[in-house]
């Protein structure tokens, strides 16, 4: 079961006609997400398989998980903005149980991100599970 957060950027996404204006909300999402600090810019949170540069920060206090993400490209910063909402909160055990492909094609990504870009998300998913199988 997906977050709150994203149910509610379903249902934004659903109002916008085509693709274009799809982009530039995941653009947007990225835009207002708090930059990780560089500290936390290294070797052991880079995301590899991205074409760009990716970092996520694992977070688990109390039996919930969360993460903070950067990247270098934009619309990468907004599909970690997308994941954010996606699994931030949620109880670590759920977050193995959560089909990202399937949540993230309700968005219509799957179709229309290049074939790097369905590779970097595809990495990111899987850290994402590793840091909560870990936990």
């Amino acid at each position: 079961m997906a977050q709150d957060s994203f149910e509610t950027l379903v249902e934004d996404f659903e109002f916008l006609d085509d693709w274009e204006d799809r982009y530039r909300m995941v653009i947007e999402l990225g835009k207002t997400m708090t930059p990780l600090p560089d500290a936390l810019k290294v070797p052991a949170t880079k995301v590899e398989g991205c074409a760009s540069q990716v970092w996520l920060h694992p977070q688990i206090e109390g039996g919930f998980f969360s993460f903070q993400g950067d990247s270098d490209a934009m619309i990468v910063r907004g599909l970690i903005a997308v994941l954010h909402k996606l699994y931030d909160g949620l109880p670590v055990a759920e977050v193995a149980a959560i089909d990202a492909r399937t949540e993230l094609g309700r968005l219509g990504l799957n179709e229309h991100l290049s074939a790097q870009r369905s590779n970097g998300l595809r990495a990111m998913v899987e850290r994402i599970g590793q840091y909560a199988a870990a936990a």
